[in-house]
């Protein structure tokens, strides 16, 4: 059994004390007034110490401090380690450490416990280095991402988070004066082959960051047109740590680079978020599907599916527009209704959930009845949900015609009373052999276009209503938004 590396006695536990308390402030939501307010500690006291000003601070201090952050044993130690060993490093790796906390994520985690715990304790403990988590837009990827970051943070790893420009964002931006962002983006352009001299395009900076924060270039101890893995070993050392690539297109990426980065760098983990994989030695792929949304329950106990985790997911939402819900018997029964019509899909949950502003739960329920579809645009934001609908769309673009051609087959038959689908179904419809039919399958799962069904009391798959809406004619002429055909040819016979 692989377990994590205790923080006593590794350079993972030697992380800058301000930057400790600054991301346990963070991560629950506190000011420092609130921490203050909290742990009796003033508020000068606790900016000085997240300020890097302080950096021995008395033993009462720092216990005050874990109460007022409620902190568990681990996180307590931790902190306390990194007030025994004392400030480390020059500036530039001050610097570094004060800021390596991963983004601050916008809403909370429901439902993805056993993912969070499997991919952070991979990473954490050396098992896989380079982890690819791919799932359709929408999906989670990015909140999986943030809150096995923020575990790896706590256990005392640099988190260095790039973002893709044009990937949708589930946290809070960081600071415009970060000096770290430019780092970070010339180690992403890095592995995508672009060089990172300060001369070149800025390759991902933010507009107006025209050069590497000067702190970073003494850091490296090098002349400016060094590549990012002279920079980033200068500053990380021999530390453990994780770089986010969040968004990224896998195409792009150079797996030579990547090479050359791990061979530098052998603590350092990468996790990616994407549509598709890497497909490259050494990758662990983890999918991640949709929240779990059964069968809605028996209607003599209308209240047995609020445990599952898109019912869940979906009352926090409802909540969040109509904060006086009760999450009772009949609520619960209607959420569970159109949690599993919804096939667990976050993203269509969140959208749905904003109708809840122009009607009632009831006649949300019979919308969805009626046309799923129309429910994915989000009230409050019509653009993000139409994004949601053509990004599926270029998903499904992108298949090869057998596919799309089985997607709509598959979605003829989810209009029969038993939607789910299993390989058996794939080799019939299709005319292939067995590994040929389980090839297909295995491929629209990592596409995320399909997702595993055990509603009938077997393993099977479902096409998500996402997929089937973007299938759909969209403007009653008989196209639809993957053009897709409606028949599935066999294969050529050998």
């Amino acid at each position: 059994m692989t377990t994590g590396l205790s923080p006593e006695g590794t350079h993972t536990a030697t992380a800058a004390l301000g930057t400790l308390i600054r991301g346990h402030r963070l991560r629950i939501g506190l000011t420092q007034r609130e921490l203050a307010d909290l742990s009796t500690i003033s508020v000068r006291a606790i900016r000085d110490l997240e300020k890097g000003k302080a950096l021995r601070p008395r033993a009462d201090t720092i216990r005050l401090i874990a109460d007022g952050l409620r902190l568990g044993p681990r996180a307590r130690t931790a902190l306390e380690e990194s007030v025994s060993r004392g400030h480390q490093g020059g500036a530039g790796r001050h610097l570094l450490t004060e800021r390596c906390a991963p983004p601050v994520p916008l809403h909370p985690l429901i439902g993805r416990e056993a993912e969070a715990a499997i991919l952070a304790e991979e990473l954490r403990s050396g098992a896989e280095r380079l982890v690819t988590v791919v799932g359709l837009s929408g999906v989670g990827k990015t909140r999986l991402a943030l809150e096995a970051a923020a575990r790896l943070y706590e256990s005392g790893f640099p988190v260095l988070w790039h973002t893709a420009p044009d990937a949708v964002t589930d946290c809070l931006p960081a600071a415009d004066e970060d000096p770290l962002a430019d780092l970070v983006a010339d180690c992403a352009a890095y592995l995508q082959g672009a060089g990172a001299a300060p001369t070149a395009p800025a390759h991902g900076r933010r507009p107006g960051s025209a050069a590497p924060a000067p702190a970073l270039t003494a850091l490296a101890g090098s002349a400016s047109d060094e590549l990012p893995p002279v920079a980033l070993a200068a500053a990380l050392g021999d530390r453990e740590a994780l770089l986010v690539l969040d968004g990224v297109d896998t195409a792009r990426l150079d797996f030579a680079r990547l090479t050359r980065l791990r061979r530098e760098l052998p603590g350092l983990r990468l996790l990616l978020t994407a549509d598709t994989p890497w497909n490259v030695p050494g990758e662990r792929l983890f999918l991640l599907a949709p929240l779990d949304a059964p069968l809605p329950a028996d209607p003599a106990d209308p209240g047995a599916g609020a445990d599952a985790p898109a019912v869940r997911f979906l009352l926090a939402r409802l909540r969040r527009v109509r904060p006086e819900l009760l999450p009772d018997e009949q609520t619960t029964a209607h959420a569970a209704w159109i949690a599993h019509r919804l096939d667990g899909h976050p993203l269509a949950l969140a959208a749905a959930a904003s109708w809840l502003s122009v009607c009632d739960l009831p006649t949300l329920r019979g919308i969805v009845e009626t046309d799923p579809a129309a429910v994915l645009d989000h009230l409050a934001d019509g653009h993000s949900g139409s994004r949601l609908r053509d990004r599926v769309a270029r998903t499904l673009g992108a298949l090869p015609p057998e596919q799309r051609d089985l997607l709509t087959a598959l979605c003829a038959a989810q209009d029969t009373p038993a939607p789910d689908f299993g390989l058996d179904d794939v080799v019939r419809l299709t005319g292939r052999t067995l590994p040929d039919g389980g090839r297909m399958v295995r491929a629209l799962l990592i596409g995320g276009v399909i997702r595993p069904s055990t509603d009938h009391g077997r393993s099977g798959f479902r096409v998500p209503c996402v997929v089937r809406a973007a299938l759909a004619p969209a403007d009653g002429t008989g196209a639809t938004a993957a053009e897709a055909p409606a028949a599935v040819a066999p294969a050529p016979a050998a």
